[in-house]
């Protein structure tokens, strides 16, 4: 039986619903002939649940080894590379190896805008600002073409940066700083878990709407140039809510937006910098538990194998004028290693 008709078969397993007979079909294919390219799709596929998630993290690791074979065989393959950023960065954590990944699809496509913001997500998650600001200042300068959807995530990220470069930069956490005041109001807030944007704005713009609207029958009166008056501030008293309700989100949550820094930081690097006072607190079981369970499973198996951060760690990122030479413009290669921000090593007490 020849490697297309065991492809046949697990498709049709695939589409009846039957996932672990086309799995079986579909490594039969790959097993006779391994550059079946749309045999190890199925496999991806397979492995996945409908809406693109994993089960578990050995399903997610098949699914990522296998859209790894389809890079190799097809670089052109721009939906395998998104697919393989996602389950690194999303299901598995490994951020850093995300940003190698996305390096790589610059270099087979130089002129893709998807991986410059996917790198630049990342940057932000782990509050490398300046660095995450110039991935999105290479879209712009380089006048590169972006898609209608995503412009507003353009937009969104370079507003982030600007604020963020703007400020002290000793006030970013980084949670492979042990002694970094950020650690401190993890540990004052962590008994609670954060508050949703929606009670804030309930709290503080919904009052201002009532009020609103009883005094408009004494100021304003009635008749239809009341309604219109009464109208345009109430869209206004909306709009200014939800601007100051998103602010003061973020101000109000920045230990929990601390401390997932940190579980990703840890589920990246492999490293425990997390106390268990912390880890066994209500805002990390929050945390946590709104992480895919791929994720999760990893997760637990890097505390269990408690590794500590070296002394005098630096955080290392790859060189992103890697893919220059694709285009035919060569610089000299600058160090690829360097101290976040200027980030002070690790150390441990």
């Amino acid at each position: 039986m020849s490697a297309e008709n065991h492809y046949l078969d697990a498709i049709e397993a695939l589409d009846s619903g039957n996932r672990e007979d086309a799995l079986e079909k579909a490594y039969e294919a790959v097993k006779l002939d391994p550059e079946h390219v749309d045999a190890w799709q199925l496999i991806s596929d397979a492995h996945l649940l409908a809406d693109g998630k994993a089960a578990n993290l050995i399903d997610a690791s098949k699914s990522l080894t296998a859209v790894k074979t389809i890079t190799k065989l097809d670089p052109t393959r721009i939906d395998m590379w998104v697919r393989g950023g996602r389950l690194l960065a999303d299901e598995l954590g490994l951020m850093f190896d995300a940003l190698d990944w996305w390096q790589q699809v610059r270099v087979h496509a130089p002129y893709e805008v998807t991986p410059l913001i996917e790198q630049a997500t990342i940057l932000a998650d782990l509050g490398l600002y300046k660095e995450g600001r110039k991935r999105i200042e290479t879209i712009l300068n380089e006048n590169m073409d972006v898609a209608t959807s995503q412009y507003g995530r353009v937009h969104q990220l370079l507003g982030l940066f600007n604020t963020a470069v703007e400020q002290n930069p000793d006030g970013h956490f980084k949670p492979w700083e042990r002694r970094h005041p950020g650690w401190g109001a993890i540990e004052a807030k962590m008994r609670k878990a954060p508050v949703s944007e929606t009670t804030i704005f309930m709290l503080i713009t919904v009052p201002v709407l009532f009020g609103v609207i009883v005094l408009s029958n004494f100021l304003a009166g009635e008749g239809l140039g009341a309604f219109c008056l009464t109208s345009i501030v109430i869209f206004i008293a909306v709009v200014a809510g939800m601007r100051f309700t998103k602010n003061m989100f973020r101000t109000i949550n920045r230990p929990a937006f601390n401390l997932l820094r940190a579980m990703n930081f840890e589920s990246s690097s492999g490293f425990n910098i997390i106390s268990e006072e912390i880890r066994t607190s209500v805002l990390y079981m929050y945390i946590l538990q709104r992480k895919p369970v791929a994720w999760q499973e990893r997760m637990l198996i890097i505390v269990e194998e408690k590794n500590k951060l070296p002394k005098n760690w630096n955080l290392e990122l790859p060189d992103f004028d890697s893919h220059l030479d694709e285009i035919g413009h060569i610089e000299d290669a600058e160090s690829s290693s360097w101290e976040a921000d200027g980030a002070e090593p690790y150390e441990e007490e």
